[in-house]
């Protein structure tokens, strides 16, 4: 079985976005992440910076929830004021799903996300710690003595366990 699948329910406990995705969008995600640290395995360092620098700047699920809704509430009301007062459901409808988020970890904008590969701070933060492991940041960090250094699947399995 694919290590990083094998580790899913873990992560979804700990990770309630992750914990109300199908697992087939789940399991794409992780593929992809798999397959992305396969390519940096033969990276150099400086290629494996230049990847984490990206993840600092990828936006994780929340905030772009927070940005929509935000946006969606704030045009509700500049256009219910404006135009018509059916205009402020937007806010009302926006905000019910934005606290309905934060009790369950889901609304339906969720789902279009995760389809379209939004990744929660976690799942970054899983490869930005796979990356560091990659480019050698722990290195310095003792071994048994014969114990050989390990591979992108021990990577992968280390980061998900």
């Amino acid at each position: 079985m694919n290590t990083l699948m094998s580790h899913q329910s873990k992560f979804a406990k700990e990770d309630r976005v992750r914990a109300r995705t199908k697992p087939e969008i789940n399991q794409k995600i992780d593929r992809d992440l798999e397959r992305r640290l396969k390519f940096y395995a033969v990276q150099g360092k400086e290629t494996i910076s230049e990847r984490i620098e990206e993840l600092d700047r990828e936006w994780d699920i929340e905030r772009i929830l927070q940005l929509n809704a935000a946006s969606l509430g704030l045009a509700g009301v500049v256009f219910g004021i404006a135009l018509s007062r059916k205009w402020l459901l937007l806010p009302l409808v926006v905000s019910g799903f934005l606290l309905h988020h934060a009790v369950q970890g889901w609304c339906p904008p969720v789902t279009v996300l995760r389809r379209n590969g939004v990744r929660t701070r976690m799942e970054i933060e899983q490869e930005r710690f796979a990356l560091k492991i990659l480019r050698g940041d722990f290195d310095h960090i003792e071994r048994k003595k014969g114990e050989p250094v390990p591979n992108v699947t021990q990577v992968v399995q280390g980061v998900l366990s």
